[in-house]
């Protein structure tokens, strides 16, 4: 059962919160976070990517960097540009994009229900990567950004939602890139009670975006545990920062693939070779977007192309065999075009779907990439049941959007 805890938010005060939150680490390069933090010395990348602090070519990996993120995270909190609440509490965090919002709970959760599987992933992690976000959060002593979670639909949190979300918020403003964050704090004791409660009787979390984070998160907290001969289990390392979603609030963009070279195949010879397994249809110049399942969309030569799966190449009744990332790394990239594995190979690319299949067309009418393929989005549920059959997606499976604001709330070990 999931195990979750109120936690006492190390947060910016309401005047300054659209100075001090940023997007995620990840999501943009050194150079960038540099330029978005210019003239600005609230904001989060000093702590996140502390990088920006040194002159171009200083990487995230040097020790001065990791250094200069606890000198900026101490000065953040003797500032006031960062204030831990009294009490514990539970906050509730929306995001609004294109006229949709949805609304998650941000709470501690329990690094044993990550080491003991009741947290789920379904992708594979790096090394390396885990062991860069491990340093940031020993070396700070906090969790500074969130994970990303998913529970399925409950109505008693559902109805907490509404009540909650028909209140004042702390936070309400929308970013440079067009999304709204709002969020409230939960500080009622009862509806505290309960949140704990109703998350206790959920048998599984899922990771929807953010593995690394999660990985890295989980095993600091599971050090600092083996470190104490009186761990109880109930101490603040052993819980990490996360915000769960509903399932239904969740909506999975589509990831597309482009695609260098046709492995030595004209146009003509690579169609014929598609028809195999797929029924081809000519579409025209203007973008054609799939619209359910084992549908495809191929831009090649100034041309879109419509791509049904013929029922053989399909296994619906397999968790991995019926995704359409399956489908189209089998039968396309890998019999036909011979690229055997997504995550090394340098022949192709991958573009999140909230760049739309304008991106697509515009990088092979360039000539940088010579074919691109859209695929119809997984869906919450699919993932859910992957996880749940201990599988693992392929890779580049999966597109959240809006990503989660860093800097609304910190969690303190």
């Amino acid at each position: 059962m999931a195990k979750i805890k109120p936690f006492k938010g190390l947060r910016p005060p309401r005047e300054l919160v659209e100075k001090v939150a940023s997007r995620p680490y990840d999501v943009l390069s050194s150079e960038e976070a540099r330029e978005e933090a210019k003239g600005n010395e609230m904001s989060l990348y000093h702590i996140i990517k502390p990088e920006i602090d040194f002159n171009d070519g200083t990487t995230e990996h040097d020790p001065q960097v990791y250094d200069r993120a606890v000198e900026n995270f101490n000065k953040f909190q003797q500032n006031g540009w960062l204030i831990q609440d009294k009490k514990e509490c539970y906050y509730l965090y929306a995001q609004t994009m294109d006229g949709r919002t949805q609304y998650g709970f941000v709470v501690g959760a329990n690094v044993d229900d990550y080491l003991n599987g009741r947290i789920k992933k379904h992708e594979l992690t790096r090394r390396e990567k885990e062991e860069d976000r491990m340093k940031h959060i020993r070396v700070n002593n906090a969790n500074v950004e969130p994970v990303f979670l998913s529970f399925p639909d409950n109505d008693t949190l559902q109805q907490i939602i509404d009540r909650v979300a028909a209140t004042e918020p702390e936070y309400n403003f929308v970013a440079d890139d067009g999304i709204g964050h709002t969020l409230w704090v939960i500080d009622d004791d009862a509806t505290i009670a309960c949140i704990t409660k109703e998350f206790a009787a959920i048998p599984y979390l899922y990771i929807a975006d953010g593995h690394h984070r999660t990985a890295a998160a989980a095993h600091v907290g599971e050090e600092k545990a083996k470190a104490n001969p009186n761990n109880t289990g109930e101490e603040e390392y052993n819980f990490f920062l996360a915000v769960c979603f509903p399932e239904s609030h969740l909506k999975v963009m589509d990831y597309n693939r482009v695609v260098t070279d046709l492995n030595g195949l004209d146009d003509e010879t690579f169609l014929s070779r598609l028809a195999e397994c797929f029924e081809v249809e000519k579409m025209g110049p203007e973008p054609y977007k799939p619209t359910r399942l084992h549908e495809f969309s191929l831009y090649l030569s100034g041309a879109w192309y419509r791509l049904v799966a013929k029922p053989e190449i399909c296994n619906d009744d397999d968790p991995i065999g019926v995704l359409d990332v399956k489908i189209s790394s089998d039968h396309i990239l890998r019999d036909i075009l011979g690229i055997t594995d997504l995550r090394t190979d340098k022949r192709i690319d991958f573009v999140g779907g909230i760049r739309g299949l304008g991106e697509l067309q515009r990088r092979v009418d360039s000539g940088e990439m010579r074919v691109a393929l859209a695929l119809y989005p997984v869906t919450m549920r699919q993932i859910m049941d992957i996880a749940n059959t201990g599988n693992i997606m392929p890779p580049k499976a999966t597109w959240f959007e809006p990503k989660l604001r860093s800097g609304l709330i910190i969690h303190k070990l």
